[in-house]
């Protein structure tokens, strides 16, 4: 049976996009391109669908399920936090809405030459973009125990970062740790054995942890939506799909940022002009799937969407 990536809220971002007529958007992960088609399928009057993903493998799928659309498609492996030069490429100076959907795809955790699974054996890779200079080996084998169980608590909020640090490190003074599954077994056994029978794997915000920082993914994500909300136009809407607390945290607090009047600079001085809000959130609280989504789609359940409007 082929692997297939079931887009979230697929329903809602297309609503709380607002498309209108002759309208340039940016889906910033384009992954397989499901909700993209299903935007361009159901608004039919916009002008263009600008698609960006790392993954050179999700690119190729994308270009293949939009091929229908070709027309006015533009279609990129990049990171997202290049979308001004993109648009200058394109000669396009502002979007109409953006849509970022955070989460790592079937295509992705189901591949075990990628490395992102602690379920399946595969080399410690965990890069969304292969060009990337370092991979979850290379943390795993040369950071030291101070600096891995920083990413473990920061990245993964990972209670027992202490002792998987220095499990890792004492076993690969051994031998080096070179695949998914051993590195799977050894944070299981660094856990004590009354947590590990909890609903998530032992091993799940380790490898959170790891995935997002060998690719920054934090820092992107806080740098795209400073740069996407500069980027849209009067009305335009930003729609973040987030899959755990830490980019959920990320986007809520940013977005409530700039929907303030500051009257301070980032120093504490008084500013000569009040800086106006630059955006209105739309999404007091998260949207989230339904029961009958998650159902379908188990991998639904922690997915989160904040919608914010540009004044």
């Amino acid at each position: 049976m082929g692997i297939t990536h079931i887009p979230v809220l697929l329903a809602e971002v297309v609503s709380y996009l607002h498309c209108k007529a002759n309208g340039i958007y940016l889906d910033a992960t384009v992954g397989s391109g499901g909700h993209a088609s299903k935007i361009l399928k159901d608004n039919p009057e916009i002008k263009a669908l600008i698609a960006i993903d790392r993954d050179e493998d999700a690119i190729k799928r994308a270009r293949k399920r939009l091929e229908p659309f070709s027309q006015k498609t533009f279609i990129f492996q990049d990171n997202f936090i290049n979308v001004r030069t993109i648009l200058k490429k394109l000669n396009i100076k502002g979007l109409d809405g953006i849509l970022l959907d955070l989460g790592v795809s079937s295509w992705q955790l189901e591949d075990p030459k990628r490395g992102f699974s602690f379920r399946l054996e595969g080399p410690l890779d965990m890069r969304m973009d292969r060009n990337l200079p370092n991979t979850a080996f290379d943390l795993v084998n040369t950071l030291s125990v101070s600096q891995l169980k920083q990413i473990l608590y920061n990245y993964g909020e990972e209670r027992f970062a202490p002792r998987i640090s220095r499990a890792l490190v004492a076993e690969r003074e051994k031998e080096p740790i070179s695949d998914t599954l051993k590195l799977s077994k050894l944070v299981t056994s660094s856990i004590p054995p009354s947590y590990r029978q909890r609903k998530i794997h032992p091993a799940t915000k380790t490898f959170q942890a790891l995935r997002i920082a060998v690719n920054n993914e934090l820092y992107n994500l806080t740098a795209i939506i400073e740069e996407g909300i500069d980027l849209l136009a009067q009305k335009g809407r930003f729609c973040v799909i987030s899959f755990h607390s830490l980019e959920d945290r990320i986007t809520k607090n940013q977005f409530r940022e700039l929907a303030k009047e500051h009257s301070f600079d980032e120093r504490g001085f008084p500013l000569r002009d009040i800086k106006p809000k630059k955006i209105k959130i739309i999404t007091k609280k998260p949207i989230t799937p339904k029961p009958e989504e998650i159902m379908e789609n188990p991998r639904a359940r922690s997915a989160k969407m904040r919608v914010a409007e540009k004044l």
